[in-house]
């Protein structure tokens, strides 16, 4: 073995290591996780539901006027008016331990953010070392793909974090589903590092591949933000009507930002990505010109892409247009994800096309990225 091969090995193997260490602390940033929505739901200093779902008093049509003796002038008062706030008229802060009122959990709350961004670091490099072993773009099949899908997504949820955006309620969610991937990469998806096959030797894969990974893990978090949506949207529904949740949706769903809240932040992520997901597939259109001569050939991974523009497209247009806001558009904007994710598994894993560079199997998966 040279030396050269020797060193692209050792790299792998730190790649794989810190991957693995990556998972072991995302697993701890879970529990604290855990922790914080645990001991934030057991204050009882937090804002209660039913503090923010009291009845809306209905405004008089004309409010009476009374007359009162001042100074021996008569003064004419309207009367003041109380309106209350209902469900989801306000939103909460940052984080379930924070909401909940308690600084204990609230501190684990911050430690789960702490250990989040390490375990982002390790990814990270993971990703890193795995480019140096193969001294190519780190996503040339699907191995690499989720660990820096992974990576990415972390990264965008510690970004709005640093924005001072309120998403530390995403954090649950975030490191549940990472883990998940991390772990389909690890035992189903791994590939030994290697070289591309000649289609992809081109600059268009830093291009193409990397918008198209960022693009996925901006709508992935508008897919978490408009699931939970559908839930508190369901929640708030119940309070108004005067039916009672049970505890633990009381629990856990008071503690989120007020549905409101949650619809519009789904909306502004995929609206603000929106337009970078346009330029990938215009980018693979012109990769696909150089590698095989034809600029759009329908091929299942370009057809799916297209049909998740589409729907995206639709959600945005329903939005801006028709006055779509509410469940109705939640609905469409997860068919839109469910799409996505269809490009990104099951054409790679379950369709053969151009795209497409190894046998699909229960084993060793080795496709090409987006």
């Amino acid at each position: 073995m040279t030396l050269a091969a020797a060193t692209h090995e050792n790299l792998a193997n730190i790649s794989n290591t810190l991957i693995y260490s990556a998972m072991a602390v995302y697993t701890l940033a879970f529990f604290a996780y855990i922790a914080e929505w645990l001991f934030g739901s057991r204050s009882k200093v937090g804002r209660t539901a039913a503090a923010l779902t009291e009845p809306r008093e209905e405004k008089a049509a004309a409010p009476a006027v009374t007359a009162r003796k001042a100074g021996g002038a008569a003064v004419l008062e309207r009367p003041k008016v109380t309106v209350r706030a209902t469900a989801g008229a306000r939103d909460v802060p940052d984080g379930p331990g924070a909401h909940g009122g308690s600084e204990q959990g609230d501190l684990y709350g911050r430690i789960a953010v702490s250990l989040t961004a390490l375990g982002f670091l390790l990814a990270f490099g993971g990703v890193l070392c795995r480019a140096l072993s193969v001294e190519r773009a780190p996503w040339g099949n699907m191995y690499e793909f989720n660990i820096t899908f992974s990576t990415t997504a972390v990264g965008v949820y510690l970004l709005l974090l640093a924005l001072k955006t309120n998403v530390r309620w995403l954090g649950l969610f975030l490191v549940t589903t990472v883990l998940l991937d991390l772990g389909l990469a690890v035992t189903v998806l791994y590939t030994e590092s290697d070289q591309l096959v000649p289609a992809l030797h081109s600059y268009w894969l830093w291009i193409h591949v990397s918008t198209a990974i960022l693009c996925g893990a901006v709508f992935y978090v508008g897919a978490v933000s408009t699931i939970l949506y559908l839930f508190r949207d369901s929640y708030e529904n119940k309070l108004a009507g005067g039916g009672t949740p049970g505890r633990f949706a009381t629990s856990f769903l008071e503690r989120l930002p007020a549905a409101a809240s949650l619809d519009k932040f789904s909306y502004r992520v995929n609206a603000a990505v929106f337009p970078l997901w346009t330029f990938t597939i215009v980018a693979g259109a012109i990769w696909a010109g150089d590698a095989w001569g034809r600029y759009w050939g329908w091929d299942p991974k370009e057809t799916w892409s297209f049909i998740t523009w589409v729907a995206y497209a639709g959600y945005l247009h329903a939005r801006a247009t028709a006055g779509w806001k509410g469940r109705k558009a939640a609905y469409l904007a997860l068919l839109a994800f469910a799409c996505w994710l269809f490009n990104y598994y099951g054409v790679n894993m379950f369709v053969s096309g151009k795209h497409s560079y190894a046998d699909v199997g229960l084993g060793v998966l080795q496709a090409a990225g987006f």
